[in-house]
């Protein structure tokens, strides 16, 4: 079999008259394959990243033995090999410190085997965008498969979504309107299955940009991990994976400008995750697009937000695949996407989508019917964000987009820690929440710390948001009025790192502003004064990380694996 009139790439392991060419078919015999089962076929990875450590992905394992079906089926030769797996809940500081090695240990498997097409299986929050970027760079023929969302939470008659309502519930048992028992049996109906948080969370969104760029079969992004369509649109990735391989399809012929074009005015539409914005552009970066922050804020403003689901909304993942699921959204979306867009069916994005009926105009909402008239995320700069912070209105009270507070300020997540309950803490509810040194850098890795637990002394007034900025990250799950990668970060001697307690801070989210009213003199002479940071990591990866990550603007990856032509 040939690729556009080219010999597989596989076949240069196998055709060679060097005793390794002899030994690498050797090893598939000893693996129990006979010659009619490789012999000319073409070798397809599953890049599986099951782990009993990952319970986002805990049933890849049963969709890649659907994948392999589907290549059998179309006269491939399926290979599954592993690579790291992300858990968000297990790993520590954060998953964010290590979606970069996981990306190259994806890329590498690529390069390194003889492969002639790959099936991504991921789920699970970095998972995503690490398999992307690795396939990104690889550069040869990929379909991204992901696990799914959980099925529906269901405690005492209300339908919950992890984790918006864990962290919804988290706050009453902290103001004292809950009780431990109550505590413990909402674990319990909380998470009920595999498969990855069930709202419009990091996963989730991540889900959605795959299948809007194109690189995912249609229908991918909310099929319940569960469902049996999930497994079957697993089998179909199998199958047409050959048909990429046969046209030489490839990632950078797939996720070009326009397709990511396409997936930021998704995004806005979704309500979806501030990290898709970071892991957006690293996954461009491998591929020498550039996508600035202004890019994101400009398409902001003329998409507007039209699902309603949590926790910018009111329902959940699996109401989305009944009401037609992304498919649904992007055919009420066309008049403002590049519908000529080619995607890994062979066919464009448009006729992907064409015909395809939105069951529930509720969930998924016209452009005339939208729930807001801009899109679900917004970039604010200003002499506290030069570079750009960024901020969920969707997701805020909207009493708090312009508003102007003194602050309070946390050195770090510890300093937090140890003071936010504290009763005789000086604060007040217009007060504003800075938390510092939680950048890549200072973090380290960036940790989704920016959701900023509120006071308990004010929970227990009835206090349920507040204005709070980091240099962190937030979970895609989490809510409120929070301004989150603030670039550059604090560790980097950005203003961030000179605001002092009482300091006046002004959001003003319509004007993408976000401004210190200190005089630069000033925050010039305080910086002088900060010590400089030491460093987190002595050995290993983390000092690899330390010298050659990048800020948030550009995407968090390391510099030397940007394109070159960036």
């Amino acid at each position: 079999m040939a690729t556009n009139g080219k010999p597989l790439r596989s076949r240069e392991w196998f055709d060679t008259p060097e005793l390794y060419g002899w030994l690498r078919q050797a090893a598939f015999k000893a693996e129990g394959f006979g010659e009619p089962a490789y012999q000319n076929k073409p070798v397809i990875g599953i890049c599986n990243t099951w782990s009993d450590l990952t319970h986002c992905n805990a049933h890849l394992r049963q969709l890649a033995e659907a994948v392999k079906r589907g290549v059998w089926q179309a006269g491939g030769f399926p290979m599954e090999f592993p690579v790291m797996s992300l858990g968000e809940y297990n790993m520590r500081p954060t998953t964010m410190l290590f979606r970069n090695l996981m990306s190259m240990d994806v890329e590498e498997s690529i390069r390194a085997n003889p492969l002639d097409g790959v099936v991504l299986l991921g789920g699970c929050d970095k998972t995503t965008p690490a398999l992307l970027m690795g396939a990104a760079s690889a550069d040869i023929p990929a379909i991204l498969v992901t696990g799914g969302p959980q099925l529906k939470g269901n405690w005492r008659g209300e339908e919950l979504g992890s984790c918006t309502d864990c962290r919804r519930y988290h706050t009453e048992l902290r103001a004292g309107r809950i009780n431990e028992e109550q505590w413990a049996e909402l674990q319990n109906s909380i998470v009920r299955s595999p498969g990855h948080c069930m709202v419009m969370g990091t996963a989730s969104t991540m889900a959605s940009m795959g299948e809007s760029l194109g690189i995912a079969l249609p229908g991918n992004a909310a099929i319940p991990a569960v469902d049996s369509r999930r497994t079957q649109l697993a089998e179909a990735a199998g199958r047409q994976i050959l048909t990429l391989v046969e046209q030489d399809l490839r990632p950078s012929q797939i996720m070009t400008r326009e397709a990511f074009e396409n997936a930021i005015r998704t995004l806005h539409a979704l309500g979806g995750s501030t990290n898709a914005i970071i892991h957006l552009t690293a996954i461009a970066g491998r591929l020498g697009i550039d996508l600035p922050l202004t890019l994101f804020d400009e398409l902001s403003r003329t998409t507007p937000f039209i699902l309603n689901l949590k926790p910018s909304g009111e329902f959940l993942m699996e109401d989305f695949f009944y009401a037609g699921g992304l498919p649904a959204l992007l055919n009420e979306l066309r008049p403002l996407l590049h519908t000529e867009q080619m995607t890994i069916t062979g066919r464009t994005l448009g006729e992907n989508v064409a015909g395809t009926i939105n069951h529930n105009p509720d969930i998924i909402r016209s452009l005339d019917n939208a729930l807001n008239s801009e899109g679900g995320l917004a970039v604010v700069y200003g002499s506290l964000a030069p570079g750009g912070g960024v901020i969920k209105p969707t997701a805020a009270s909207p009493e708090l987009l312009t508003h102007r507070g003194r602050a309070l300020v946390f050195d770090d997540h510890d300093d937090m820690e140890y003071r936010i309950d504290d009763p005789d803490l000086d604060v007040h509810p217009d007060d504003v929440l800075v938390m510092r040194n939680a950048g890549p850098l200072g973090g380290p890795g960036m940790p989704e710390w920016g959701f900023l637990p509120l006071p308990r002394k004010l929970l227990q007034r009835g206090i349920r948001d507040m204005v709070r900025l980091s240099d962190a990250r937030m979970s895609g799950t989490a809510f409120g009025t929070v301004v989150v990668h603030v670039t550059p970060e604090s560790a980097a001697g950005s203003p961030l790192a000179a605001v002092h307690n009482g300091d006046i801070i002004e959001l003003d989210v319509p004007n993408r502003r976000l401004d210190l009213l200190v005089d630069e003199r000033e925050v010039q002479r305080r910086l002088s004064e900060v010590p400089q940071p030491k460093p987190h990591f002595k050995r290993g990866y983390g000092v690899m990380y330390s010298q050659h990550v990048t800020q948030a603007d550009q995407g968090c990856d390391f510099d030397f694996l940007r394109a070159e032509s960036l």
